[in-house]
């Protein structure tokens, strides 16, 4: 094993708008300059054949968060047993997913860049290959004290051109930053009480736009109003918002201005994915936490389909028993809607909660009905228990081979398969389960990896449910693993916590 640490002194190298990006040199000794020595194509090829490289470019690795990486990641069940572990140490806790870009221009010369957030907003790249930190953006206006209860949980998004990431900081800002430096381009604030309104899900990229949304912290506290805003992504500017309270009202609101959410929280969008899109027409889907619903301007546990461009609520889903869900802090939307293929004409969606179930919506008519949003309730076309009956807190991922269309789903009651039939209607029925807890699962490669918390990965075959190899790894949260150019990148550690520095667990094959 190799440990790299991450130095916490930083050149004094500002950047816009009150950041600080700096650039170190490998603080580790001879392990690391020896991976750095070896192309890692020509290591690979030593080894009996190239490794593919490519992009994880935001959590769930596209804009449906499916979970589906790279179909080559030169890892396979024959070579499992050759992966090593490189540990890279951080100053902050990453209780998030990171994103990598191969070979791209950062520092000196090009690299397999891994950026992270911390839950104080700090995002860190650094070299997958070697760990040598590349730069760090350290935002201004955050008290990264550890134990501070002011965090963000949210993954950061690459833009599709490879020249800039987009994260989060606790303030309630989001930033755009240059891969090559780190150096800010823009920030843009997206809530007036950023105390109250946490900012707990992945960034995604929808054509010109940035999107991020807004939830509330731990305990429900008020006031806050989770919505949806979408960011130009050239000039910073917050183009439109959608809220989940007084949503005929289309801009940042304070939350205490909508008499709803005064004396309490309301409708969180906090799902790892966060706001996830269609394909073909860039749809939003978002599922919302406790709160009020009237089918009119309150929304609460519901999921929600919005135009492209949010500015109109096309179609919603509730559950019957929203009341009694929102009463007992069950929150539907604890994980984002997945979405699956077209099946027999159908575009169909999955949605876990607190309930501990898995629902079947139908993309269509999401109510049961063709009359678009409103109060109606129902309207699913079926639902299972997720596995072990636990909390569905974790993004499910969405795999079609062979004609079939997978569901994989983790809570900390154990991790399941399930396969989407047909009969008198769609339905989910589980093909394997286990009693080991989880985080989001990854596909790629053909394989499964499903990070469990207490402290290890699991790799198995998806379709069996057999399990091929555990790697020891550090314990987390709702940390997941990308897998991508013969690596598994998996933050550990948790928001949680009041530790001020935690580990990058990267396992990779040889010269990788």
């Amino acid at each position: 094993m190799t440990i790299l640490a991450l130095p916490t002194i930083c050149a004094l190298a500002a950047a816009a708008c009150g950041g600080h990006a700096t650039s170190t040199s490998p603080s580790t000794g001879a392990a690391a300059s020896t991976t750095a020595a070896t192309s890692p194509d020509a290591a690979a090829a030593a080894k009996g054949g190239r490794v593919p490289s490519g992009d994880w470019r935001q959590f769930g690795d596209n804009p449906q968060a499916t979970g589906v990486g790279p179909s080559n990641t030169g890892i396979t069940a024959a070579n499992v047993g050759r992966l090593s572990l490189r540990t890279i140490g951080i100053d902050g806790v990453a209780d998030s997913a990171p994103v990598e870009l191969h070979a791209v221009r950062a520092g000196r010369g090009r690299h397999d860049l891994v950026a992270v957030t911390t839950s104080y907003g700090k995002t860190i790249a650094f070299d997958a290959g070697t760990g040598r930190r590349l730069w760090e953006f350290d935002p201004a206006g955050v008290d990264s004290t550890p134990g501070n209860s002011q965090v963000t949980t949210a993954s950061p998004v690459a833009d599709p051109d490879r020249g800039y990431i987009y994260s989060a900081s606790p303030n309630g800002v989001i930033h755009k930053l240059s891969v090559a430096t780190g150096r800010q381009v823009w920030s843009r604030s997206i809530t007036f009480d950023p105390r109250h309104e946490k900012i707990a899900s992945a960034l995604t990229i929808s054509g010109p736009w940035v999107v991020a949304v807004t939830g509330g912290y731990y305990g429900d506290a008020p006031p806050y109003d989770g919505h949806v805003v979408l960011i130009n992504r050239g000039t910073g500017r917050v183009a439109h918002v959608w809220n989940t309270t007084c949503s005929n009202r289309h801009t940042i609101i304070p939350a205490s201005s909508c008499s709803v959410t005064a004396s309490r929280g309301d409708n969180a969008i906090w799902g790892r994915a966060g706001a996830v899109l269609e394909p073909g027409s860039d749809r939003i889907l978002v599922a919302t936490g406790n709160g009020p619903f009237d089918g009119r301007t309150d929304w609460g546990d519901s999921v929600l389909e919005l135009s492209a461009d949010a500015s109109r609520l096309l179609q919603s889903w509730t559950p019957p028993n929203q009341a009694q869900l929102s009463a007992t802090d069950t929150d539907l939307g604890s994980s984002s809607p997945a979405q699956l293929p077209v099946f027999h004409g159908r575009r169909l969606v999955v949605q876990g909660g607190k309930d501990g179930k898995l629902h079947l919506l139908d993309l269509a008519r999401l109510n049961g009905s063709t009359g678009g949003a409103g109060p109606r309730t129902g309207g699913e076309l079926d639902e299972v228990s997720a596995p072990g009956g636990g909390e569905v807190d974790p993004q499910p991922a969405v795999w079609s081979t062979g004609g079939r269309d997978y569901v994989f789903a983790a809570t900390t009651a154990g991790t399941a398969a399930y396969e989407l039939v047909d009969g008198a209607h769609p339905r989910l029925t589980v093909v394997w389960q286990n009693g080991t807890a989880g985080t989001s699962p990854a596909i790629a490669g053909g394989l499964l990896y499903v990070y469990d918390p207490g402290g290890s990965i699991d790799i198995r075959r998806p379709l069996t449910g057999a399990l091929l190899r555990t790697l020891p790894a550090g314990s987390g949260h709702w940390n997941s693993p990308i897998v991508v150019g013969g690596r598994i990148i998996e933050p550990t550690g948790t928001y949680h916590s009041s530790a001020g520095s935690s580990t990058i667990d990267i396992y990779h094959l040889p010269g990788r």
